[in-house]
């Protein structure tokens, strides 16, 4: 009866320890699910400077219950010999922030993620071909960065030809059935400047829709 009151004792002390090690000490990591929707083309900025970004969305989650902190997200992507990263993270839904110190829960934070161009980058140009993307996230207190999410897309002639137009974009939606990303482009309404407003107010024109001077 001693053994096995012993026996319990320590198979009960070492289920307490392996609960105390999953719940409170292990670090776990952070996971994203596949993005619904890849997006490529220029932001919703001025005109005057053409900044290109790569959107996307998806869920952030992670794999423990304390919960780790995304210190900083990128997207690599590489074409042929050429390799670009986009490192600027911005990220939100009505209200966009820059990201840095995300916290990331077990339960998840689905979220748009933008990413653009560092400021003394050469203008970049989505040629034909195909792309590699990935994305990767710095977590805090890893030394090594995380690769979260793998693609490749492809970016025909006509949806090149396209993009050349600061109002198009290429948007990769995710087929379920199909299994792959389905490419389509679209074009956003033309804006209207504050130029356009004085022009018209000058022609007693009216005019659809207010200039915004906010990005998209």
């Amino acid at each position: 009866m001693q053994v096995l009151a012993i026996t319990v004792s320590i198979f009960a002390l070492t289920i307490s320890a392996l609960t105390a090690w999953w719940t409170l000490f292990r670090r776990g990591t952070v996971k994203m699910t596949r993005p619904s929707v890849i997006f490529f083309g220029p932001d919703g900025g001025s005109k005057n400077e053409r900044e290109q970004k790569i959107y996307l969305r998806a869920l952030l989650c992670s794999t423990s219950q304390r919960g780790r902190i995304i210190e900083a997200m990128y997207v690599s992507l590489r074409r042929n010999e050429s390799k670009q990263n986009f490192s600027i993270w911005v990220y939100g839904d009505e209200h966009l922030v820059r990201g840095s110190g995300l916290y990331v829960g077990e339960s998840g934070v689905s979220a748009s993620h933008h990413f653009l161009l560092p400021k003394d980058t050469s203008p970049f140009i989505f040629a034909e071909g195909i792309y590699s993307i990935d994305i990767f996230a710095k977590l805090v207190g890893d030394q090594q960065t995380l690769r979260l999410f793998s693609e490749q897309l492809t970016v025909d002639k006509t949806a090149a030809n396209a993009l050349m137009n600061e109002d198009c974009g290429l948007y990769f939606d995710w087929g379920p059935d199909a299994g792959r990303y389905i490419a389509h482009i679209d074009k956003r309404p033309q804006r209207t400047t504050p130029e356009d407003f004085i022009r018209a107010l000058a022609l007693g024109r009216e005019l659809p829709d207010a200039p915004s001077i906010t990005n998209q």
